[in-house]
């Protein structure tokens, strides 16, 4: 006989929705209901009573899911993730038909001829909700024991990314080398620029990969050694005349310098206490460029920063000066403005592939198996001889190398830096990169860049929508993968052959 689950308790539910929703309400009104108009007779308040809704709703559906996955009704949060997709699908084809209708376009987007009154939205939500509950199951024992005998689906991902992580770079790097070949127009100028800017944040990623990932050292201040490196560019640049070329292995020099300065107060600190450390390192290094105004230019920062030439050979202008050598002259080919951008691009490819290749490399050898040693257990590293000081000072000085190799191109792309771009905001978005992808993943850092820092931008148009899907898709999958997308990994070294840890535990 089927032993039988004592179904759930209804009201305590409803209460924990009901109250969640209601802080969402009180919080919502002040955050999005309110908005102030520029108008002729002064300021106005704007109440937006559409984003409190759906603000409130977006909670209440949200905690729902999550007791129905506590309580592993499983075909009813199916039906209701499915029901929240498709209200949010229309939601949001009505937003962007206002959009359109607003700038005079017409509307070619989607053909929804449907009615703006909320109405609707909650009308299909209700609807969704009813069938998801008639569709759950009255008991769930039999689900539970076909989940135990079963793989879930997340085991099955991971036995598929485990035997073809190889083919998965390699598919990834064609895709890079492949884009701007493909997108070679100067309509297609923005894509390539928005590529380069995910390529910048995957080489970050993988040098803060290495202190965190690897070392387990929590660094909040990451953002300190990409101004160092890109202040170092700029400044020798400008006042020395030195090519990027020559100034590129010195901005990682000095960053590494700095990481190093960083390291020797923080040998006996861990967790917390090294969070908040490092975080005050990134803040006095921003605040030195911010007031040293005779060196670094203060709030105006530094202009006119040279570009790369082509390896010393040639540079990309129309008109080449006296002496010098034009990239297409060199090549006799026509001049296109997309030259620079795409070698641009190849650059930061070729910086970012070496920073994976270093950092693939070194976790075999015996510095970066203490790395791992001491991030598993400081303790157990002492006892076993490995000196944690050294240890801690590489990894601190070689993730700090390659921010610097960053920043000294993000300086020479942009053409201008200022303290303004290297605030703290910056380093929670390269820790929460290395975060979301799964620390020590080479391949998860990639994807948790294109997420975080591709999609954002490319839905700009949404304006403060954007942002809120944004937070949304980073809150669902810190949910259900709070170790990372692609947290799992063979270790560095196996002592029984090649199989899985678990094995190994087991022979």
């Amino acid at each position: 006989m089927t032993e039988q689950t004592p179904a759930p308790d209804i009201g305590g539910i409803a209460k924990e929705v009901l109250a969640i929703s209601a802080i969402s309400l009180l919080l919502s009104i002040m955050l999005l209901g309110m908005k102030t108009l520029d108008r002729p007779s002064g300021l106005e308040l704007q109440m937006r009573w559409d984003l409190v809704l759906a603000a409130v709703l977006s909670t209440g559906v949200g905690r729902v899911a999550l007791i129905l996955r506590r309580l592993r009704r499983m075909a009813a949060l199916h039906a209701l993730l499915l029901g929240a997709a498709v209200c949010g699908y229309v939601e949001l084809a009505l937003r962007f038909r206002e959009l359109k209708n607003a700038s005079g376009e017409p509307d070619r987007w989607i053909g929804l001829q449907l009615s703006d009154h909320p109405l609707f939205v909650i009308g299909l939500f209700v609807g969704v909700v009813v069938i998801a509950c008639v569709s759950a199951p009255k008991t769930w024992s039999a689900q539970r024991r076909q989940d135990e005998e079963t793989p879930g689906f997340g085991e099955k991902i991971k036995q598929i990314y485990l035997a073809n992580t190889r083919n998965i770079g390699i598919l990834g790097l064609a895709f890079f080398v492949a884009l701007p070949l493909v997108f070679n127009d100067r309509a297609d100028r923005a894509l390539i620029d928005l590529a380069t800017l995910v390529l910048i944040y995957v080489m970050l990623g993988w040098g803060l990969n290495i202190v965190v990932g690897l070392a387990g050292l929590l660094d909040l201040g990451y953002v300190a050694f990409y101004a160092v490196g890109a202040y170092s560019y700029a400044l020798l640049a400008i006042y020395y005349d030195l090519s990027f070329w020559l100034c590129l292995p010195l901005a990682g020099l000095f960053a590494a310098t700095f990481g190093i300065i960083l390291g020797f107060p923080v040998l006996r600190l861990r967790g917390d206490y090294l969070a908040i450390v490092t975080l005050g390192f990134g803040e006095i290094i921003r605040v030195v460029l911010l007031n040293w105004y005779d060196f670094t230019g203060g709030p105006d920062g530094i202009s006119s920063i040279p570009r790369p030439s082509f390896f010393g050979l040639a540079e990309f202008t129309r008109r080449a000066q006296e002496g010098v050598t034009a990239f297409h002259d060199l090549f006799g080919i026509d001049f296109d403005s997309m030259h620079r951008v795409t070698f641009l691009y190849y650059l930061i490819l070729i910086l970012a592939l070496l920073t994976n290749w270093f950092t693939m490399r070194i976790r075999r050898l015996p510095v970066g198996r203490a790395w791992e040693a001491l991030r598993e257990d400081e303790i157990a590293c002492r006892s076993l001889g490995i000196n944690p000081t050294n240890t801690k000072l590489s990894a601190f000085a070689i993730g700090a190398m390659f921010g610097g190799f960053a920043g000294a191109f993000f300086a020479t792309r942009q053409g201008f830096i200022s303290p303004e771009s290297f605030t703290f905001i910056e380093s929670a978005v390269i820790l929460a990169v290395v975060v979301l992808g799964g620390m020590g993943s080479q391949i998860g850092v990639v994807l948790a860049a294109v997420i975080m820092i591709g999609l954002p931008e490319w839905f700009r148009q949404l304006e403060e929508y954007r942002m809120l899907l944004f937070g949304g898709g980073m809150f669902a999958i810190m949910i259900w993968k709070p170790r990372g997308l692609l947290a799992f990994r063979d270790p560095t070294l196996l002592l029984h052959g090649k199989h899985t840890a678990g094995e190994g535990a087991r022979k």
